[in-house]
């Protein structure tokens, strides 16, 4: 039974997800997982990296190493955990962390950077790794982003009925499974990443407990109204984003009302922003007026404040968790990363030109051999 491993920190930058899971015949299965945290020092210096700065080059360095470490520590931890050895493992995928992501459309000249030296993967765990995954995306003219609706398309479409799967974490996105037809899959905005900012900076935790504290206020609609007006919300598919358009000094610079409203108010009302754009970019989905199924993974799955507001918007859709489909929400993007190292061994492509807007579908990433086997 081939075994794979997929690796992800994501746009909170709180630690790293691990996904052991099994690929045979088409089939995918989760069989084990490890949560890996980053400490606070390692957060800011991520956070720090993903804004213009001084000394970036050698800060990235740095940084790249460090990661490369932090990736192999987790990877080895989940094969303690699940009892496997490395030799069972056929790859790695390593999604890396992104610290910064200029696509088509944002700039000029387009690129996307991830860091988590692959090589130190490889060199420390055995396991051949396959990582950077997204520049193939963005030379086929593709916006590199996002990936993980090919692996959405090949274990969550239905046949009969339209499908979306809403992944919540620092950037929410959603992928569009309609019978017959291409996948469609899109950044839509924020996703946990402005509320987690807020309450770390007011409350010092990493994030808003099932939303509790965004329940102690009220949204301020004046406040809503303008981050509404955000252009890349208006912006056609194919598109993608990060904290490069959404963070927590772009709020503070540019809303008046945000100095001058209770903290408790402007986490209820980030927590309906995330939630609006949502709802709004589901119904804009073709044929979305016929309803169907919505299923969310990533963190925003467990802030039962914001899963109510989503059901309550998404009229037409039976709002659940991934857990329904069998994959725990926590574990869906590792597990896509797993699934795409698999896709690149087998000279199979990763992408999905429908979601990213590429000129073909190409088999995605670089290739990082572990030590030979006898």
């Amino acid at each position: 039974m081939p075994l794979y491993i997929g690796l992800i920190s994501g746009t909170s930058a709180d630690g790293i997800d691990a996904a052991l899971v099994s690929i045979e015949s088409g089939q995918t299965q989760l069989l084990a997982h490890f949560a890996h945290d980053f400490s606070s020092s390692m957060r800011e210096r991520i956070h720090a990296l993903c804004a213009p700065g001084d000394n970036e080059i050698d800060r990235a360095g740095a940084l790249d190493r460090a990661l490369g470490i932090e990736f192999a520590e987790a990877t080895l931890a989940l094969l303690e955990t699940a009892a496997v050895k490395p030799e069972q493992i056929s790859a790695i995928g390593s999604h890396g962390q992104t610290i910064r992501h200029r696509p088509p459309g944002h700039s000029d000249t387009p690129f996307t950077w991830q860091i988590g030296d692959p090589n130190i993967i490889a060199q420390r765990t055995g396991i051949c790794t396959v990582a950077d995954l997204r520049r193939r995306d963005m030379a086929a003219g593709g916006q590199g982003a996002p990936l993980v609706p090919a692996f959405h398309q090949s274990v969550f479409t239905h046949p009969q009925v339209n499908r979306a799967i809403i992944n919540i974490g620092g950037i929410g996105n959603i992928s569009w499974l309609q019978p017959g037809q291409p996948a469609l899959g899109f950044d839509t905005g924020p996703g946990n990443t402005l509320m987690d900012a807020w309450i770390l900076k007011h409350q010092g935790k990493k994030y808003d407990a099932n939303g509790n504290w965004a329940r102690e206020g009220e949204p301020d609609s004046e406040l809503l109204a303008t981050l509404l007006e955000h252009p890349y919300l208006a912006r056609p598919i194919p598109k993608s984003t990060g904290r490069e358009d959404f963070h927590l000094a772009w709020l503070e610079s540019h809303h008046p009302r945000v100095s001058q409203l209770e903290p408790q108010h402007i986490q209820a009302t980030l927590l309906e922003y995330t939630a609006q754009t949502l709802a709004n970019h589901l119904h804009s989905c073709p044929n979305a007026a016929l309803g169907g199924e919505a299923y969310v993974c990533g963190g925003g799955a467990h802030n039962s404040t914001l899963m109510s507001r989503l059901q309550a918007l998404m009229s037409g859709f039976r709002v659940e968790t991934t857990d329904r489909l069998g994959i725990a929400p926590d574990w869906v993007e590792a597990s896509a990363f797993a699934w795409l190292a698999h896709r690149t061994l087998q000279g199979l492509p990763g992408n999905l030109a429908s979601v990213t807007g590429a000129c073909e579908e190409v088999v995605l990433g670089a290739i990082y051999p572990g030590r030979p086997r006898a």
